[in-house]
């Protein structure tokens, strides 16, 4: 059943929105004049137009461009606030919402590449192999072929926190489409067989503005039946309801002015743009992209940090690419575990042809420790040395702190910095009996325990401790690790019936991560549980999410014991976890660790309702459980 609905959707994908049907019954456009667009859009997940909905209208309904957009996936994967619907079924919901929005907006074609929404997980590596890249790329080539977009548009591929993986991913592959189309060496069956031609599009912008020319498209102003951009947008947004975009009618925010990096041009720039579409269409363009005269060249002596895996794929792509400009203000960032020494490394890259003598100096803020502090190094000719420091940030520290490199020679000083995410740490002591499950203290006198403040914001607000916050305690016997959290709520809702445990993020819960590999640049090896503390017959439940075993865990993680029981103050959850459903084997072992506590404090919310108004955690950071490498690190003894 499963093959025939995504089968069905792809069918129905090709035919196109039915927004803005040809209305005229003189000399219609048909075959490739009938696809040529004028704007191409790109995004992972219905709802994903949101940031340039506005603009879309503004084009679509005021200027009358033709637009398209495109969608990696049909969102199957997110949750759902207006029903049970899941998996392909949801795809089915998510794409009649999405329909009816790009009605709306005017926006006339779109399509689907067929990619599964399988989690949220901020790795575009996991993602891309997860969807095969290659095969997702030609989709998304054929489409740039037969559509013809004079200019397309694309979320931003950078690996910030808090950017979702799929949403990367969309963007790296509507990057490489934009010049894979015009090259016969891509695809070429698409020319020989499909009976399509090379295409070059003549315009790439990211949304944001984040780069060197920067387009901002006002929104504001009204159209010819008298509504802005930004309202009809958010008219048309309401329509995704089953992401609880239902009240989006008043959203200010809408109608403020939308930006846009340009990325490539095959047609003139003029320095700064107030009209994604000047100067075209046009037959005058350019046989290769127009230079950005900002773009500054690479010094000949210089210091480079050696960033994390997905940062460094991440330079080393836009490299590719030739985009450098758009990540120039993109600054990378190390994760340290705080209270112990961490291995950092520095490149010393020296791209001229004589040799280069000097001194290396470091600072860290004030209580760090590095070492060494100062160094002399020699650098050969058009190469490069690779040195190895210890950084040490204080126990218990919390805020980011930076690392300063900097490098005096005879005839010049070249510096560089890096910014430090320090990550909590802990022992967790071995017990010889194990504590009890029932909600009460016996056996964990001798657990240790974490504190997770109301200040330990993941996302949204918290008014004090007695809003959101908890207490863990942790022990393991060797076998099993065992989890006590005591959360402090004021107000516990419970509002997901049992039928539909999945989406913890909706209502009151929490969320154990575990990653076996202690830093993981994905969520695909680790062991992540999402535990209401009751349903709406007062049973506790539990559910995997975004790991590589998803689903409740009666069939994902059968050995797992969970209890849960009210407390004056809120809830307590105690879990025991057997180490050979993290992935563990006996034996001492450092693990990444994080506990995040979701807070929905609405009183008459639906059955199944998203009510989510807060997240806290152990290792705090935007999108941080989606990210491995940001949770805190717990040693068993």
């Amino acid at each position: 059943m499963h093959r025939f609905l995504i089968a069905a959707f792809a069918a129905w994908s090709l035919l196109g929105s039915s927004a803005l049907a040809q209305s005229s019954t003189t000399n219609p456009k048909q075959g490739a004049a009938l696809l040529k667009t004028d704007i191409m859009g790109v995004f992972a997940h219905p709802d994903d137009e949101t940031g340039m909905a506005a603009t879309l209208a503004r084009y679509a309904l005021g200027q009358t461009s033709v637009v398209a957009n495109v969608y990696c996936t049909r969102g199957e994967g997110g949750g759902n606030m207006v029903g049970t619907q899941s998996g392909a079924a949801l795809g089915a919901l998510r794409e009649a919402e999405l329909r009816d929005c790009l009605a709306v907006l005017g926006v006339r074609y779109g399509y689907f590449l067929d990619q599964l929404d399988w989690a949220y997980t901020e790795s575009v590596a996991a993602t891309l192999e997860k969807w095969g890249k290659e095969q997702t790329l030609e989709r998304l080539v054929r489409f740039v072929r037969a559509l013809r977009p004079e200019m397309m548009v694309t979320m931003n591929p950078a690996p910030t926190p808090g950017q979702h993986g799929h949403h990367q991913a969309a963007a790296l592959l509507a990057t490489e489409a934009f010049s894979a189309a015009s090259d016969p060496k891509r695809f070429p069956l698409q020319l020989t067989k499909d009976g399509l031609s090379l295409w070059q599009p003549r315009k790439l912008f990211y949304g944001g503005g984040s780069g060197e020319v920067v387009a901002t498209i006002p929104v504001n102003e009204p159209l010819a039946d008298g509504r802005t951009p930004g309202q009809i947008a958010a008219t048309a947004l309401a329509n995704h309801r089953s992401q609880a975009f239902g009240n989006f009618g008043n959203s200010p925010w809408l109608q403020r002015p939308q930006r846009f990096t340009l990325v490539k041009s095959f047609v003139p720039v003029a320095g700064t743009e107030s009209n994604l579409l000047a100067g075209l269409p046009t037959d005058s363009v350019a046989k290769t992209p127009i230079p950005f005269a900002k773009t500054v060249a690479q010094p000949a002596l210089r210091l480079e940090f050696v960033p994390r895996p997905a940062f460094a794929n991440y330079q080393r792509w836009v490299k590719e690419q030739g985009i450098e400009h758009v990540a120039a203000q993109f600054q990378s960032d190390l994760p340290l575990v705080a209270g112990e020494a961490n291995v950092v490394r520095l490149r010393v890259v020296n791209a001229q042809s004589r040799l280069s003598t000097g001194t290396l100096n470091l600072v860290v803020p004030t209580s760090w420790k590095v070492q060494p502090a100062t160094r002399a190094i020699t650098v050969a000719g058009n190469s490069a040395e690779t040195v190895e420091l210890q950084v040490t940030p204080p126990a218990g520290v919390r805020g980011d702190g930076e690392l300063t490199a900097s490098f005096q020679s005879a005839d010049s000083t070249v510096e560089s910095r890096t910014k430090l995410h320090p990550l909590p740490r802990a022992v967790v002591p071995r017990l010889k009996i194990q504590p009890v499950l029932n909600g009460g203290d016996r056996g964990w006198e001798k657990s240790v325990a974490l504190t997770i403040a109301s200040t330990n914001l993941v996302q949204g607000k918290v008014a004090d401790a007695a809003d959101s916050s908890a207490l863990v305690r942790l022990a393991h016997d060797g076998k099993t690790l065992f989890v006590d959290v005591l959360v402090k709520d004021d107000a516990v809702i419970t509002n997901i019936e049992p039928n539909d445990i999945k989406g913890h993020w909706r209502a009151d819960s929490v969320e154990i991560c575990l990653d076996p590999a202690a830093g993981a640049e994905h969520t695909m090896g680790c062991y992540k549980l999402g535990i209401f503390p009751f349903d709406t017959t007062g049973v506790v439940r539990a559910a995997r999410d975004a790991d590589a075993n998803q689903g409740p865990i009666e069939e994902t993680a059968p050995k797992t014991r969970i209890s849960s029981v009210r407390t004056v103050d809120g809830y307590r959850i105690q879990a025991a976890i057997p180490l050979e459903e993290i992935g563990l084997k006996r034996g001492p072992h450092r693990l990444g660790f994080n506990v995040i506590i979701y807070d929905g404090d609405k009183r008459d919310a639906a059955r199944g309702e998203n009510i989510n108004k807060s997240r806290l955690a152990w290792a705090p950071r935007s999108g941080v459980q989606g990210r491995p490498e940001d949770w805190g690190r717990i040693d068993l003894e």
